[in-house]
């Protein structure tokens, strides 16, 4: 299969988790996947994976929290391919779990960072990039079941600031393009559910790799629309 062939995508948190699974899935569709993250060792183990399938990758190790890098990043992939077909946003930040009065003013202003600042910024980098494609998609991983929740109150605001942030993007977008929805992944054993569920039973959680075939699925399928959300 190779029904990305010609589609250049950005992936951000794909060291680890789904999105590294996201990334290979995509890889072994044809495409050329920008595989953004911090560690460059996680990065060069997931380029070898990459190599063994159809597509290929360019490594991005940066920071989400420089401005000033994800800046450089968009001039460098408009000056290289002059646009970006898909955007996937697995990064995140999971706070650790505490009552609402004894969250840290620390953990707080980090999940907002990350889960509700971060996809603003790349919403501004990408967006341009996204439109000069034929048919840009921006993929944003939401995570609803922890909004409301006892004990996961910084965790459950930043990820439900970052909604309402893509929500209106998406209603922006809806007749101009790019394509803007998102995705839930079930429960996964990943390093970021591990810090907030410790001693959990990880035999019983989903497959990233699993989880990231349907989302690539769904990406290539055309199935998603303007302001979705789709359980994965």
């Amino acid at each position: 299969m190779a029904e990305l062939s010609d589609h250049i995508a950005l992936v951000t948190g794909a060291t680890r988790g789904l999105g590294y699974a996201t990334a290979i899935a995509l890889a072994r569709r044809g495409a050329h996947v920008i595989a953004l993250a911090r560690t460059t060792g996680g990065l060069e183990e997931l380029d070898d994976e990459i190599a063994k399938t159809p597509g290929s990758a360019t490594l991005a190790p940066l920071d989400l929290k420089d401005d000033p890098a994800l800046e450089r990043l968009g001039a460098a992939i408009h000056q290289r391919w002059g646009r970006l077909d898909l955007l996937v946003h697995c990064a995140a930040e999971a706070a650790p779990m505490a009552p609402a009065e004894h969250i840290s003013a620390s953990d707080l202003d980090k999940a907002m960072n990350i889960n509700a600042r971060i996809p603003q910024r790349l919403i501004r980098i990408a967006h341009p990039l996204l439109k000069a494609a034929p048919n840009g998609q921006a993929v944003f991983i939401d995570h609803e079941a922890v909004q409301g929740v006892k004990f996961n109150g910084a965790y459950g605001a930043s990820k439900a600031a970052a909604r309402a942030l893509v929500t209106s993007y998406a209603l922006e977008t809806a007749r101009t393009g790019p394509l803007v929805w998102m995705a839930e992944p079930p429960a996964m054993p990943t390093a970021l559910r591990a810090r907030s569920h410790p001693g959990e039973n990880r035999d019983k959680l989903a497959a990233p790799a699993d989880v990231a075939a349907r989302l690539v699925e769904l990406i290539v399928s055309g199935k998603a629309e303007s302001a979705g959300r789709y359980p994965l």
